[in-house]
């Protein structure tokens, strides 16, 4: 291919419009509705859903611990007697009172996880992505240390 081939068929691809490039511009129609943004994600709300999942995850450690509640010396809780002395008197009930206690645990330390896991991801998100900015801010600054605006490196560009 020579080079005069190789520019007429720049110049078609690009329709006689000149190339060039564009930094930090989204296009006019975003591709939320109205234009506007489809993902915002504030600090305020991050930390309300993580303030929320760690009081969640501190109430199911006190409130639903039924294998805990009442515990004797032997440290099993008031349901697991009840289940034992049941499977003792060879009622039925007894086994299942003790799997019912076993779905139980094991559903509620699944939910406390969950909330765990959201509360440590949201604290560890915010400070990641404020560090983030921070470095950003250091990087893009005047030379007397002032903020650079964006529309400053765009300059650079045309």
């Amino acid at each position: 291919m020579t080079w005069d081939e190789w520019e007429r068929l720049k110049a078609q691809a690009t329709d006689g419009q000149p190339t060039r490039t564009q930094v930090n511009q989204a296009p006019a129609q975003g591709p939320g509705p109205g234009g506007g943004p489809d993902l915002v994600a504030r600090q305020d709300d991050l930390g309300a859903v993580g303030h929320d999942a760690f009081v969640l995850h501190g109430d199911l450690e006190k409130k639903v611990d039924i294998a805990g509640a009442g515990m004797n010396s032997d440290h099993a809780g008031s349901t697991h007697q009840a289940a034992t002395a049941l499977s003792r008197s060879n009622f039925t009930m007894g086994d299942e009172l003790m799997t019912t206690l076993t779905i139980w645990e094991s559903q509620v330390k699944a939910v406390r996880q969950a909330c765990a896991h959201i509360s440590n991801h949201l604290d560890f998100s915010k400070k990641l992505h404020a560090n983030d900015d921070a470095r950003i801010a250091a990087e893009i600054t005047r030379r007397d240390g002032s903020a650079l605006p964006v529309s400053e490196l765009g300059k650079y560009f045309k």
